[in-house]
């Protein structure tokens, strides 16, 4: 099959056709797009004619409609990342979206207007740092999984067997699904690969994260489940290591508190979640554990929000519905973070990593020796959540992940029985670094910013330094949340289909009108202010004149912006292209 052995490509292109070849030896396979049928087909080399234009690509995205029509969108750079298991794994950099029409002259001024805000979406997904795809492996299963398949499993294409939670581009592939020769499966967010030395002995170690497609989208626009069960956020993360042969792996999963509720912003610095009062939570609940427990056996729960204030009505909720399902497959352990390790106190996350210990050694890890033989699999999986799933789920995640190396690296012979791996200073420093570095990338997807709280998985202390970045990234969420995260949205629904451009249809919902207070409010409010200080400035004849000046425009600019947060809703940039209550 193409999609598992070429690993380069020419994009050919005449005014009728777009042609993609595979450059490497020996191979004749090309695939015609035709630019005004749209039809795809295989054909040979010598049916390219001599005067195309010629350029290397290095894989194929897929196509998309917009408002002028089909583009078809590239890979035009790619950086080789690391192997996994003898296997070259590429970050795509780069890329291009081409149009299959040649002139854009048919659109109305308004429609190339939504055609250019639509192609800016597209790329915004695509920059969005963390697509990576390997020509020859399935990035998209774990190693277990991986191991136990069947025969027809492994005659099928890269694409038909990829675990369809973490294609990234499968919407975009739609058309390709007839043609598997030229395309290649996206899976972000993150990977990475270290080689290390203990004790003179050399092994590798990574860590995958796959971010769902499923529920995808921005931090407060998404949150809780679907009508399917799919959580806001959800990430398998998988530890792998691999010594002389043999390999372990240790999975993971976090993934929004899975029931109905939302948290839209509305300008306050930490809007207030609402669960929903008026579905069943318990059919999507059902639904999402059912599905986990066929995927990864057991389950334990390790809700980290904190019980009390805003959040602790979803912590009791969660408790209630976890003992009304009563099922013995799933365990609920709610530990609050933010009270346990407040005033620094960081050293009493143990106190949960100790009340877990026993399970995580039933679970054990799966581990395969050196001649492929299975020896352990593993049979169930931490499900960790907080709030968002980044932060201090990402501090407990590299905690247990790190636990269950050290029992690997023992197995394997690595470790000395009773050898700490805390006493490897140079692993454990380049260890943390990679967790950390894990923590920002699922970050930056959902909440638009690096993670919070990574001073302390990269040196293992809480510094003064660290807690002044956190502040600087709440800041920047805030901003993001608030006035740019609407167009996110918008850009992650289009790209994976959940909004489709209809070129028949002549309107777009892009253009929102704004009401009269979107604009006039801010207006009153900053002149009043200004006027508030240039009353302060420039004195009045007598004092009391000057009061009366400052306190009518100061309680004027307070009234003000009292309005506009009470009305916070009306100028936050919320999504436009989905309808709102697919989003609640």
């Amino acid at each position: 099959k193409m999609a598992s052995t070429y690993q380069s490509f020419n994009l050919r292109t005449t005014p009728e056709k777009f042609y993609i070849e595979a450059c490497d030896d020996g191979s004749e396979d090309v695939l015609a797009i035709d630019r005004v049928s749209t039809e795809m087909t295989l054909t040979a080399k010598r049916d390219v004619p001599a005067s195309a234009d010629s350029r290397p690509i290095c894989g194929l995205m897929g196509t998309i409609r917009l408002v002028a029509g089909m583009y078809v969108v590239v890979i035009t750079k790619k950086k080789k990342v690391g192997d996994l298991l003898g296997h070259a794994v590429w970050k795509a950099l780069d890329f291009d979206i081409i149009s299959y029409k040649k002139t854009i002259l048919h659109l109305t001024d308004n429609q190339m207007q939504d055609n250019k805000t639509f192609l800016s979406m597209i790329n915004n997904v695509l920059h969005t740092d963390g697509f990576y795809f390997a020509t020859d492996y399935d990035l998209t299963h774990t190693l277990q999984r991986l191991a136990n398949t069947s025969p027809e499993f492994q005659e099928m294409s890269l694409l038909e067997r990829a675990d369809q939670r973490f294609v990234w581009n499968g919407h975009l592939l739609r058309e390709f699904i007839a043609q598997p020769e030229v395309r290649q499966n996206q899976s972000p967010p993150y990977y990475s690969m270290s080689s290390s030395c203990i004790n003179g002995k050399v092994f590798e170690w990574s860590i995958i994260s796959r971010r769902s497609c499923f529920r995808a989208g921005v931090r407060y626009y998404v949150r809780g489940i679907d009508s399917e069960g799919h959580p806001a956020n959800y990430v398998e993360t998988e530890q792998i290591v691999q010594f002389n042969s043999a390999k372990a792996s240790f999975v993971q999963t976090r993934g929004s508190i899975p029931f109905y509720w939302s948290q839209r912003p509305n300008l306050k610095y930490k809007p207030k979640p609402q669960i929903n009062k008026t579905v069943n939570h318990l059919d999507g609940f059902q639904r999402h554990f059912d599905s986990q427990i066929i995927l990864y056996g057991r389950q334990v729960i390790l809700n980290l929000i904190n019980q009390k204030g805003s959040e602790k009505p979803l912590e009791l909720a969660f408790d209630k519905m976890v003992t009304n399902l009563g099922n013995g497959m799933i365990k609920y352990i709610a530990f609050d973070f933010h009270k346990e390790c407040s005033r620094m106190r960081w050293h009493r996350l143990q106190i949960l990593l100790d009340m877990v210990a026993e399970m995580q050694d039933e679970f054990g890890y799966f581990l395969v020796d050196a001649d492929g033989k299975v020896l352990l699999n593993q049979e169930g999986v931490f499900r960790s959540n907080c709030m968002d799933c980044l932060d201090r789920t990402n501090v407990i995640q590299s905690m247990l992940a790190q636990r269950s190396l050290q029992s690997q690296l023992r197995r394997m012979g690595v470790l000395h029985t009773g050898q700490q791996i805390e006493e490897q200073s140079d692993f454990v420093k380049m260890y943390k670094n990679a967790w950390a570095d894990n923590a920002d990338a699922c970050a930056k997807q959902y909440a638009g910013t690096g993670a919070l709280k990574t001073d302390f998985t990269r040196t293992g202390k809480r510094t003064q330094w660290g807690l002044l970045m956190d502040g600087w990234n709440s800041m920047i969420r805030y901003y993001k949340n608030n006035f740019s995260d609407g167009f996110r949205q918008d850009s992650i629904d289009l790209f994976l289909g959940n909004y489709a451009v209809d070129e028949a249809v002549w309107t777009t919902p892009l253009h929102d009108p704004k009401d009269w207070k979107f604009l006039t409010l801010p207006i009153v409010m900053v002149v009043a202010f200004s006027m508030c200080i240039i009353c302060l400035l420039m004195a009045g004849d007598t004092w009391t004149e000057t009061l009366a000046y400052v306190l009518f425009w100061g309680s004027a600019s307070v009234v003000t912006g009292g309005l506009i947060l009470f009305n916070g809703l009306d100028f936050v940039d919320a999504p436009r292209l989905v309808q709102k209550e697919k989003l609640d």
